[in-house]
């Protein structure tokens, strides 16, 4: 299981510091969420602070875009050559371009699906991802509770990966924490996204050992 502990539960005032420590204490990658205030009520980073998460990180980032304008938003990205780019499925027009673009600029291109949102959305275009995100909260603020219907959602698309698209990845996003990330596993999750559980433990080691 990899883990990708989120920054937008670190504390900003030192950024730097603390995605090196999470780094140290084992992440496998730095989750950053972009919001712009409009796909999502809420509004957090732009490249400026993404690339001094960069710069810090010793672990490849993992960017997911909560965001209208989906292309321009992926091109201002870029640069900071994130190893995973997501989008939300429920915002693009035109998913298949976009995908072929992020895998031109040199980034796994990922699709990122809303709780209410069907895997079978997603169906015919898992042949060109290489991963999907799976929200297991409704985007756009940390500390929410986990969805339980999402474990079943999590089997339901590993289903349809082995069929179409085994080396595609699934992530899980929201409320995970040590008592539901064994069921995740069980369920198909490859990678862990955590906020809260990780940056608010005493010993961020053992918070990331305990969900792997």
């Amino acid at each position: 299981m990899l883990i990708a502990p989120s920054i937008l539960s670190a504390d900003f005032g030192s950024l730097a510091d603390e995605v090196k420590n999470v780094c140290e204490a084992g992440a496998d990658y730095v989750h950053i969420d972009v919001m712009d205030g409009h796909f999502v009520p809420n509004l957090t980073i732009g490249p400026l602070v993404a690339g001094a998460a960069a710069k810090a990180a010793s672990k490849p980032l993992d960017i997911h875009l909560m965001v209208e304008n989906v292309p321009f938003f992926a091109e201002l990205f870029a640069p900071i050559k994130p190893e995973f780019l997501s989008f939300h499925i429920e915002e693009e027009k035109h998913p298949h371009r976009l995908i072929s673009r992020i895998r031109d600029l040199g980034i796994r291109p990922a699709i990122t699906l809303n709780p209410h949102t069907t895997e079978r959305a997603i169906e015919y275009l898992l042949g060109d991802l290489d991963m999907v995100l799976l929200m297991s909260v409704n985007p756009g603020f940390g500390g929410q509770r986990f969805i339980p219907s999402v474990l079943e959602k999590t089997q339901r698309l590993k289903e349809l990966i082995v069929k179409r698209s085994p080396k595609c990845l699934i992530e899980i996003d929201g409320g995970v924490n040590g008592e539901n990330a064994s069921a995740l596993k069980e369920a198909g999750a490859d990678i862990l996204v955590a906020g809260a559980y990780i940056f608010g433990a005493a010993d961020r080691k053992a918070a990331i050992d305990s969900l792997r």
